[in-house]
């Protein structure tokens, strides 16, 4: 009776133990890949989705559409810095203010460029993995925008410079 007390006690306890889950010890997918066999060194290029490649272009014709106007307003901002008096003085005012167009003119460069990212995310999304074809108009088109953006952010900050800001 001693001795049927304690063992009754320890099995009340063991069954209240939470059921844990191990991993399995099946074989996993990777361990079913022969590490002898050759690893493709160049995969193929695969195709680029029209979608995809008319969404690209579409981005990249909008930052350089906006490369006239952003022109224009550099040219005007450039004359109003170089016309600019003291800080605070009117001229420098209609400077900054022609410095702040060129600013917003700017985003349509920096939309374009978000919008090859996000073109690039939602293909990601999409597929799990880019096929190089993909990949390859991708990075054209953002260095691409890439290169206009930092031009026209080099404008910008001259200018700015110049207005001591």
């Amino acid at each position: 009776m001693r001795l049927l007390l304690p063992l009754a006690l320890l099995a009340l306890t063991t069954a209240c133990a939470a059921p844990r889950n191990y991993p399995s010890l099946a074989p996993r997918s990777a361990e079913a890949i022969d590490p002898r066999l050759p690893i493709e060194v160049d995969p193929s290029p695969g195709t680029l989705d029209p979608r995809t490649a008319a969404a690209l272009a579409e981005a990249v014709a909008a930052a350089r559409g906006g490369t006239v106007a952003f022109n224009q307003l550099a040219r005007e901002a450039e004359a109003l810095a170089a016309a600019a008096g003291p800080r605070q003085s009117e001229s420098w005012i209609a400077a900054q203010q022609a410095l702040s167009a060129l600013g917003a003119q700017h985003g349509v460069t920096t939309n374009a460029a978000a919008e090859i990212d996000e073109i690039a995310a939602e293909r990601i999304d999409a597929a799990r993995w880019l096929v190089p074809a993909t990949r390859a108009a991708i990075e054209a088109a953002a260095a691409e925008v890439g290169a206009i953006n930092d031009s026209q952010s080099a404008t910008i900050d001259r200018i700015g410079a110049r207005l001591g800001t």
